[in-house]
């Protein structure tokens, strides 16, 4: 039979050990469901009407949007409507835009302006991912009933707020069709 001091100090010391292998584990594997500090890119799905974000490769925010009202055919022209396709970064952020909050995409790229240029048309710009119409934050997820926009990714007001606070300027994202 152990004594009891003895005893004591024994699960005393598997409690410790208990701790240490609790407090390692949560330092080597991320907690379920803990999102992770910003995202390194950005994922727009047009045909499914999503937004995600992405941390190392793997999807931690999923948003539904409305996009531009001219279709889902990749933009143009200016004046289309429509959502450009391809490879971009938020280039820039605007806090006082006329919709609530907004991240600039760096669309036209230097393969867009040249297309356009080949079709004698400009090819747009301020391209952004955005809230609603500054006033209109009441209308919530049902902006989403249709798409809208004048070429942009719109989401909700809460929606923007999260997003703003993930995604640094210089993140780069892709718009696929």
């Amino acid at each position: 039979m152990i004594p009891r001091d003895e005893h004591r100090r024994s699960t005393a010391s598997v409690k410790t050990l208990a701790v240490l292998f609790y407090c390692a584990t949560l330092a080597c594997f991320p907690i379920f469901g803990q999102t992770p500090h910003k995202a390194d890119s950005i994922l727009i799905l047009k045909k499914d009407h999503l937004l995600e974000l992405l941390s190392n490769g793997k999807v931690f925010r999923t948003y539904h949007v409305a996009l531009g009202s001219g279709g889902l055919a990749p933009k143009q022209k200016e004046g289309d409507g429509r959502t450009p396709e391809g490879h971009y970064i938020i280039d820039s952020r605007n806090e006082h835009s006329h919709y609530y909050k907004a991240l600039h995409i760096s669309y036209p790229d230097a393969h867009d302006r040249q297309r356009a240029a080949a079709a004698g048309v400009s090819p747009g710009g301020a391209i952004m991912i955005h809230g609603l119409p500054n006033g209109m934050g009441r209308i919530g997820s049902a902006h989403r009933l249709y798409d809208w926009t004048a070429g942009c990714i719109a989401v909700t007001d809460a929606e923007i707020d999260e997003i703003w606070k993930l995604v640094p300027t210089l993140t780069p994202l892709e718009i696929r069709p």
